[in-house]
């Protein structure tokens, strides 16, 4: 009886015991089962991963070409002081006659004094010579014991006087064009540029511009006392052009423009006198004076103050540098308050830095016009 109950217990322990070993191993059937199925689109993903990871790789190279061309653009109109060329605008050592001109009034001028000027006086000059020989020679005592009484001759005195005056109308006309081109008024939306003379240094203001303005004083010379305190020597910058005439701040104006030059003096008469650009006016305390600049070529191009004005009055330089209109207006918008056509550099506009640092779409942040254009030089006041 116990026999036959130990052998239903053993029957019913090895039944549970087999239901167990199927309940474990089900699953893991299961689970091979489905291994192939999921093992596929694992498959196809990690072939397709290495086609993504190029696609970031060149999305990311196409930003940066992008970004390395926008800083090319940038740099493209971005502001470095010009060096000057030599001979170019300034005076050189052993020469003679007009510097070479860079503005249509200048050429005007030097061709009426090449072709017209010269030339008369070098006619006249002769003749004079000649006709004194030529009294020397016939009408000394040896030659001519004898004088003569003659008191006038009317063919001689109508020729000596009809000739002068053709002469001067000859000059007069040229002359009288020359001086209705340089006072011609400029034209409306001309640029305009202040310039005010000071003891002993200039100032320049732009009131189109947003109304900035810089003060140019002369580089000092090195080895020599100081002469502006707080300037940097000549020949300190690669840009840098002659001793005597290189200032730390140009008056940079763009080129193949008419610009109104509004000249005032702010103590005593100074004199804005440029020799390359057929340009000079006075200065005068109280009073404006007008006229207009137009440069033809980029270039730098010095002057010197014309009028004496005090103990330093050969240390108050000039320096023109015209720019293509790019430049310049790079040159402007790094000023602080520049502007160009009423809009300012994108650094000074409201809400500037945060449409910079949150480019839409991931795209590489443009190159702002604060961080294209280095930062423009510019000096206090020193004392006098």
């Amino acid at each position: 009886m116990k026999s036959g109950n130990n052998v239903r217990a053993a029957s019913r322990s090895v039944k549970a015991l087999g239901l167990s070993l199927a309940l474990v191993m089900l699953p893991q059937a299961a689970l091979a089962a489905a291994l192939p199925a999921a093992a596929e689109p694992v498959a196809q993903a990690s072939e397709k991963a290495p086609d993504k990871a190029a696609d970031s790789v060149a999305n990311a190279g196409n930003a940066l070409n992008n970004s390395g061309a926008t800083a090319d653009a940038s740099k493209s109109g971005t502001y470095v002081p010009m060096k000057p060329t030599e001979g170019v605008g300034m005076p050189v050592d052993g020469a003679y006659g007009l510097q070479t001109q860079f503005s249509p009034t200048g050429e005007y001028g030097r061709w009426i004094h090449n072709t017209v000027l010269i030339p008369i006086i070098t006619i006249i000059t002769l003749l004079v010579l000649a006709l004194l020989v030529l009294v020397v020679v016939r009408f000394n005592r040896r030659a001519n014991p004898v004088a003569s009484k003659t008191s006038h001759n009317t063919v001689l005195e109508v020729v000596w006087t009809l000739a002068p005056v053709l002469i001067l109308v000859g000059i007069a006309v040229p002359s009288i064009d020359l001086i209705a081109k340089q006072y011609k008024p400029a034209p409306a939306k001309a640029l305009t540029v202040k310039i005010t003379g000071n003891q002993w240094f200039w100032t320049y203001a732009y009131p189109d511009n947003g109304d900035f303005e810089v003060n140019s004083y002369m580089l000092n010379l090195p080895g020599q006392p100081v002469i502006n305190a707080g300037i940097r020597e000549v020949g300190s910058k690669p840009w840098d052009g002659p001793a005597h005439l290189e200032v730390d701040n140009r008056m940079v104006i763009p080129v193949g423009e008419p610009i109104r030059l509004q000249i005032t003096g702010a103590d005593v008469i100074h004199s804005f006198a440029v020799p390359s650009l057929w340009f000079k006016l006075d200065a005068v305390p109280g009073r404006i004076n007008e006229k207009v600049l137009f440069v033809e070529k980029p270039g730098v191009y010095y002057g010197q103050c014309s009028e004496l004005c005090g103990v330093k009055h050969g240390y108050m330089p000039i320096a023109v540098e015209a720019l293509p209109r790019a430049q310049y207006n790079a040159w402007v918008l790094g000023h602080a308050g520049g502007v160009i056509d009423g809009k300012k550099a994108q650094g000074d506009q409201p809400g500037a830095t945060e449409a910079i640092t949150a480019p839409v779409g991931g795209a590489a942040p443009a190159t702002t016009a604060s961080e294209a254009v280095p930062a423009v030089e510019t000096s206090s006041a020193p004392s006098a």
